[in-house]
């Protein structure tokens, strides 16, 4: 039995240490279709998986006929916002608060990771685990992060002062 488990473990190393030996010089941006260069390259599955090649770093967020890039957290709930995303886009109904958030009502609670955070604006986070909340100002709370908005270029002017239905889909 020695033998078989010493057999195995070899086998186990030697699979690890041909992973790593792979060539990555053909990667491709997450969600964008790259055109085929080989025969090789146009025969893969264009089906989603959940390889690190995969892995979202980015999404759109749209209120009314402005979109904006918004850079992902790494954590749990935003990898379960993107699996949300992926069935469809996200659609919520914003409404202001207190003058420098808009907050709506996700539908469905995500994993949450709350720590004491001092948002800013453009911060994408979670409340209570179902809410999502975007900032146009700065507050001090228990938050689980999402995202930040990439360029503040009309942000303000975008969200206005009234209520506001946002749309968070992927790129």
């Amino acid at each position: 039995m020695r033998k078989f488990d010493t057999v195995l473990y070899l086998a186990i190393v030697l699979s690890f240490m041909a992973a790593c030996g792979k060539d990555d010089t053909q990667t491709q941006t997450p969600g964008r279709q790259a055109e085929p260069s080989t025969i090789e390259n146009s025969t893969r599955s264009n089906i989603p998986n959940n390889t690190e090649e995969n892995t979202v770093t980015n999404m759109n967020v749209q209120v009314g006929d402005v979109v904006f890039s918004a850079t992902l957290e790494e954590n749990e709930a935003a990898s379960a916002l993107v699996e949300m995303m992926r069935e469809s886009p996200v659609v919520i109904q914003m409404s202001d608060y207190s003058g420098f958030e808009k907050a709506g009502s996700l539908g469905t609670s995500l994993p949450a990771s709350n720590s004491q955070t001092t948002t800013q604006t453009g911060d994408i986070v979670l409340y209570n685990g179902n809410q999502i909340v975007i900032f146009y100002g700065s507050n001090s709370w228990s938050y689980t992060r999402l995202g930040h908005i990439d360029d503040l270029t009309g942000w303000e002017e975008a969200l206005g002062r009234g209520d506001v239905t946002v749309i968070f889909s992927l790129e």
